[in-house]
């Protein structure tokens, strides 16, 4: 029976499946480090970057070759999406 943190948890989740199916890539692991705030979205295993490039906004960009092959997202819990 699913509770009400389980419902929240859900409705959260239902929320990010449209961001998530419209991405090119169509596998990827996502990893959270609470204590550090970095969220690390990789597309590929093991996660061997050969280059990666600073954004303004505090995303790290991973590349092997030419090819993204991750993200990280430094202080993940202050990101909101920018406004219209």
């Amino acid at each position: 029976m699913a509770t009400v943190e389980m419902i929240k948890i859900l409705e959260e989740v239902y929320e990010l499946v449209p961001h998530i199916i419209r991405l090119p890539e169509t596998k990827m692991w996502i990893d959270y480090d609470k204590e550090a705030d970095v969220l690390y979205i990789s597309f590929k295993r093991p996660q061997q970057a050969t280059d990666s490039e600073m954004l303004d906004n505090g995303v790290l960009l991973r590349y092997r070759g030419d090819e993204l092959i991750g993200i990280t997202v430094l202080e993940a819990s202050k990101v909101r999406a920018p406004v219209s």
